[in-house]
């Protein structure tokens, strides 16, 4: 197969050599090749349509997945959990997630049904300053994304590191600035981060400074616009707050499903390798959890919880089933998917605690 360079097919088709960059990395052109940091196109291939064109249409029909990459994520148990979800019958006509994180169970939900209200919340702020741009600026937003996803891929390990670092003190600057102004740009090195760092992992230190090093990715997709932009549309109605999960009280009533995603109890003392934010999350913490929880079942709302599961070291660690007691728990299977210690990694069990139905 005969091949031409990403500028050759620029001048062919008429548009930018860094577009044509894109096209390859979104696997748009049929046997577009990467060699070395240059693109390589088949000279007959064809000028894909462009999206971009469709910026405009409602894509509140389409599917949306999360945008960030999350430890902790809810993906792989969406099976389990939607067996809870309370809305088949109509009653029950509003969502509240107070610990948002990715939002797995969120997108699963704005996916499946039509409610009428939506509260989400985190004590993160970048993150929810994050879901407030996609919704509020994503013209702005996916611009930014494609010019860092066009400096970041052609460069070398060496440069890409030193790429990296950059954007990665100018994230903290900026989050240290708290200067409004920036929130955009904020987002968008929040999504590059989390797109290139290692294990998409959000870790900040005592400071509350990002710093995680660099992951080692080929081609990530760091602007996936398609789904930035469904998203963009999903969180139109979506009521999001930066700040405790007590403040969604108001917000929930007999009405509302609540769905809680904590940061789990470490299982062990080395298993507490990050923190989302400078505050970590004690069992004192997850006791106060535990009593707001049960005071809203106790009222009648139908509410969800996950953890983890204790007896996956010592089975006679009743910290969750005492907790819960006036509540229902399920053990379900789960991998664990980011662990310092590749041995450590592998199925265990954690709990979906819920209000009796």
């Amino acid at each position: 197969m005969e091949y031409i360079s990403a500028k050759e097919a620029a001048d062919k088709w008429g548009v930018s050599q860094r577009r044509v960059s894109t096209l390859c990395l979104e696997q748009r052109i049929d046997g577009a090749t990467m060699v070395g940091n240059m693109w390589l196109v088949p000279k007959n291939a064809k000028k894909p349509i462009d999206a971009r064109m469709f910026r405009n249409m409602n894509f509140d029909s389409k599917k949306v997945k999360p945008f960030l990459k999350w430890a902790g994520g809810k993906g792989q148990l969406i099976p389990e959990i939607e067996k809870l979800y309370p809305f088949k019958h109509g009653k029950i006509n509003k969502y509240a997630e107070p610990f948002v994180g990715g939002g797995a169970i969120l997108f699963d939900i704005l996916n499946k049904f039509d409610l009428q209200e939506v509260y989400i919340s985190d004590i993160n702020s970048e993150l929810v300053n994050t879901y407030n741009t996609i919704r509020d600026d994503i013209d702005t937003l996916i611009e930014k994304l494609y010019t860092m996803q066009n400096d970041f891929l052609p460069l070398n390990t060496d440069e890409r590191k030193a790429y990296y670092t950059d954007k990665r003190n100018n994230f903290n600057e900026l989050k240290i600035s708290n200067d409004i102004s920036v929130n955009t740009q904020k987002a968008a090195l929040m999504i590059f981060l989390n797109k290139t760092c290692f294990n998409g992992l959000y870790r900040v230190n005592k400071k509350g400074l990002f710093n995680v090093p660099m992951g080692a990715y080929k081609n990530p997709m760091i602007c996936d616009e398609n789904n930035l932009r469904a998203v963009s549309e999903k969180l139109r109605n979506v009521t999001i707050v930066c700040g405790d999960y007590r403040e969604s009280e108001n917000f929930i009533d007999s009405n509302t499903f609540v769905y809680f995603d904590p940061p789990y109890r470490p299982l062990n003392v080395t298993s507490s390798f990050t923190s989302y934010t400078e505050n970590n999350f004690n069992d004192d913490n997850q006791i106060e959890l535990a009593k707001y929880i049960t005071s809203l079942a106790n009222r009648g709302i139908c509410v969800v919880a996950s953890n983890s599961d204790p007896k996956n070291i010592n089975s006679e660690d009743n910290f969750f089933d005492e907790l819960y007691n006036s509540l229902e728990i399920k053990r379900i299977n789960a991998n664990r998917m980011i662990n310092s210690n590749a041995s450590a990694r592998g199925k265990i069990t954690e709990l979906l605690i819920h209000s009796n139905r």
